[in-house]
């Protein structure tokens, strides 16, 4: 390591993360420019063991998670910002060092929101909940496929998986439909690739529900009307202990299920829901909104009474998201303390 790439008594470093290239940008305690160097992976971690604990920051991409864990392991004061919120304190022209001293400048401000840092646990559950969303969106890709291949041999086929999966090899065995033998082989290939997805799917939901029954949190957060184990791994995945939330709407802020604002001249207007963060998450919660505002049994669980006053005056839809804030706070609630628990006590005992 060169001396000009030797660690400076910085009060902050800001890291702007690449591939293979890792640019580091100093500021001192009037948060100025003392040191610009440049990196390879094999190497920043060398500069940060040389240096003395001290805040980093850096903008929240792949690979942000591993370095802050390392960086932290050397006692270093570790911050994760959106890449969002680090865009405006981009001057002029762009290039990677300036990203890396608005990124350095961003982590010193003290309003900015900064990315939990998660466990390998953590990521490991989550990416299992990515790989299952792409093969269920990839399940719903064939499906709509071969019922358009099927509508080109006037055959329609009703919408939904479970009735596609049912009509479907009905459809096959009909020689005296008009499918011709090369679209009767092809729907064949194509309805056999689904069924080995079906099973992967099916394998990939026995290990998620696995890891909540394992779970004593999870097992608590599923006692919350709507919330299963694929809600509940969601959160733990992405939000952790949750005591980053300094209280229970922050939580279901950071879900986008609360209004989004746009008030100037003393003049309030709420607008729809933001729809920021995590969209898998939340629309796991609003399935399960939806689910209890179907199902719940309003007159033994103490929702019953609020979810009657909802809808007499709005519509459903919107009973259903005002139902997955609410559900999103109460998460926080058993999230945060030990033991806690929804409890389904009747409102006439409430």
């Amino acid at each position: 390591m060169s001396i000009r790439n030797k660690p400076r008594d910085a009060a902050v470093f800001g890291i702007d993360i690449g591939k293979t290239v890792f640019h580091v940008v100093g500021l001192d305690a009037e948060h100025s420019p003392i040191q610009k160097a440049t990196f390879r992976r094999e190497t920043v971690l060398q500069f940060f063991e040389r240096a003395s604990p001290v805040l980093v920051g850096m903008e929240a991409c792949p690979g942000s998670q591993w370095l802050a864990r390392k960086l932290q392991a050397m006692g270093h004061t570790v911050r994760i910002v959106p890449a969002q919120f680090v865009k405006p304190f981009v001057k002029s022209n762009k290039n990677d060092i300036i990203d890396a001293e608005a990124i350095a400048e961003a982590v010193t401000r003290p309003t900015m929101r900064f990315v939990e840092i998660r466990t390998p646990e953590q990521i490991d559950l989550q990416a299992l909940h990515r790989v299952r969303d792409r093969m269920i969106a990839h399940r719903t890709r064939l499906i709509s496929q071969m019922r358009a291949f099927c509508l080109e041999y006037g055959i329609a086929i009703h919408q939904g998986a479970g009735k596609f999966k049912a009509d479907m090899p009905r459809v096959l065995a009909d020689e005296g439909n008009e499918l011709s033998p090369a679209m009767r082989h092809l729907l064949n290939e194509v309805f056999g690739e689904l069924g080995d997805l079906e099973q992967r799917i099916a394998a990939m939901n026995r290990e998620i529900e696995a890891i909540a029954a394992r779970s004593d949190t999870a097992r608590r957060l599923m006692t919350v009307p709507g919330v299963g184990p694929l809600a509940s791994t969601a959160l733990l995945a992405s939000a952790g202990n949750g005591r980053q939330f300094r209280k229970a709407r922050d939580l279901a802020a950071w879900l986008g299920l609360v209004p989004r604002e746009y008030s100037t001249g003393g003049k309030t207007r709420l607008l729809g829901i933001s729809k920021r963060g995590n969209k898998y998450l939340r629309r796991m919660i609003i399935h399960g909104a939806r689910s209890c505002v179907t199902h719940l049994d309003r007159s033994r669980d103490r929702l019953g009474p609020w979810l009657d006053g909802l809808e007499s005056r709005m519509h459903k839809n919107k009973v259903t998201v005002a139902l997955a804030a609410k559900i999103a706070r109460i998460l926080w609630v058993v999230l945060t303390k030990p033991g806690a628990s929804y409890e389904r006590r009747d409102p006439a005992f409430g």
